[in-house]
This record gives C-alpha cells, structure tokens and sequence, in this order.
C-alpha cells in the first residue's frame, strides 16, 4: 500500500522541484495526482465513487481491508505511464461511496465493482486484488465472467486459515486508539519485511469500513470466489516475508487451480507489498499481461 504523504515522495524522485511544486500546488490532495478523474456509479441505492488514470487496456484494482484508491496511487502512475487505463473504486464508507446498511456479502463488494466497470465502459478488463481485495475481485470474475478477463491477486491467500496470532496483529494495526509507536510495531510485524519502514501504513485506515468487509468475507463461502469463476488467467503475487499469508502456503492456488495460475514470488516483500516493492509489481503485471489475450477495443 502507498498513503498519500508517500505519493510526494515518489513524485520528488521523478520530477524537479520546480514542477513537484507547482503540481502539488494545484490539486487538493495528492490522492488526485494519481487519480484524475473522479466519477461517481450508482447500484440498488449505493453511490460509488472510483478514480481514473490513462487510456486502455484497463486494469480495476480493489484494495486491501479498510482502505481505499489512494493506496494504488505509485502502482496507479506506473502502470498508466505505461499506457493502461486505472479504475480505482473506492469501497463503501470511504470517500463519496456509501450503501444502506444492510448485511453484504463478497457478492454485493463484486457488484459494485461491475457497476463502476458498466459506468466507465472498460469491460472486459484485467481486476486486481490487494490482500482482502483479492477476495473481492475474484468473485467479480465468478459472478461476471463476461467483465474479466484476467485476474492478479497481490499477496492472495488459499483455503489456508489465518491464524489467531495474524487475525490480533491485523486487528492492532488497524485500531486508531493505539499510540502510533505501538501501532507501527505491529505493522511491522504483520505486514512489512525486515528493515522496510512500516510507518508508511499508519494512515488510510477505515474501522468501520474494515468491519463491515469482515462481516462480508465471513458470510460468503470460499468455494463461491476461491476459482476466481474458474477459466480466466490468473496472476499470484506472493511476498518472501509474508507473515499472514506464509512461505509454506504460497503455492496452494497453483495447486488446487492449475497452469492457469502463474505465481511470482518477490522478494524482500511482506503483506504491504505495494510500498515495500513496486517496481517489482509492476515488473510482474506487465510480463504476465504480455500474454493475455488482447482486450475488446
């Protein structure tokens, strides 16, 4: 994941002061660098906000548990200066996207994200999934095969259960009432490899959105998304240091799916990934895409 501070810090590597400056200056928030169009979608009485970036192919990424578009912000500049179109939704409870709060499922989470798809007219394209993301973008390609045509799944994991330990890590790192110097250890712990600077998560979390995906995720069965539908590509990222989705499961999706699962493991990456490794991501979308087939134009 990439917090907004973390974007300016990216963006000073790439740019000159002088235009650093003026660029930050110009926008409201750094999250609108990355994301340049702010468009809204509605379905069954939800308004959906989601951000966009670059021409086609596109690729929709789903963040990771509590969290929002802005964490795709480094991955986002990349893979549009690379001439992909990025559609970042923004889940229920996180910027303009809001729902009547009734009991979801990974289903409602799916079809949400088939809406913004129908609203934007990208279809069919490539879903990402970051950590819990995962889980939401594999039952869109379950229940609308006809909107996806590959599947990547960022630090995703099995059958495999989180362990007791995992499930109070995850929960310490994201409860806002902890000191930041405790919270930051957890963080390190849970989510980052040794030695990468886990204050990079201390913002960008959202409680009540986390419970409500929580909730989703234990009411829907994982036979329902595990195959993410059961026919397109499959791209799995894993980390070497992944605490909450260790080395010895990594390869369980490639067993249970088969060839079309393609597995990349990178290095010196935990469950954050996206902050601690981007250029390695995106080195790994961009040579899995390579062989997908060509998107409807």
């Amino acid at each position: 994941m990439l917090r907004s501070r973390n974007l300016v810090r990216y963006l000073a590597g790439t740019l000159s002061a002088m235009a650093l400056a003026a660029l930050v200056a110009s926008l409201s928030s750094t999250a609108q660098v990355a994301l340049v169009r702010r468009q809204m979608a509605e379905r069954d009485g939800a308004a959906l906000e989601y951000g966009e970036r670059g021409t086609r192919p596109a690729i929709v990424m789903v963040a990771s548990l509590g969290c929002g578009a802005e964490d795709f912000d480094n991955l986002a500049i990349r893979l549009s200066d690379r001439g992909f179109r990025i559609i970042c939704p923004e889940p229920r409870g996180i910027g303009h996207s809001a729902a009547p709060p009734a009991m979801a499922t990974l289903h409602d989470y799916a079809a949400d994200v088939a809406a913004i798809v129908a609203k934007s007219g990208a279809g069919p394209v490539v879903v990402l999934g970051h950590a819990y993301g995962n889980t939401v973008a594999r039952t869109l390609a379950a229940d609308r095969p006809d909107l996806v045509r590959g599947v990547v799944l960022v630090t995703a994991s099995g059958r495999a259960p989180l362990s007791d330990e995992v499930k109070r890590t995850i929960a310490r790192s994201s409860d806002l009432s902890i000191p930041d110097a405790e919270r930051v250890k957890y963080l390190a712990t849970g989510y980052f490899a040794p030695g990468n600077d886990a204050s990079v998560w201390l913002g960008g979390w959202h409680p009540v959105t986390q419970a409500a995906q929580f909730k989703a995720f234990n009411a829907t069965k994982v036979d329902d998304y595990i195959a993410a539908g059961g026919q397109v590509p499959v791209l799995d990222i894993q980390g070497t240091d992944d605490v909450i989705i260790p080395r010895q499961y990594s390869k369980d999706l490639q067993n249970e799916l088969g060839p079309r699962v393609t597995l990349v493991v990178i290095p010196n990456a935990g469950h954050a990934m996206l902050p601690e490794q981007p250029a390695a991501v995106e080195a790994a979308i961009l040579s899995w895409m390579v062989a997908l087939p060509q998107a409807a134009k």
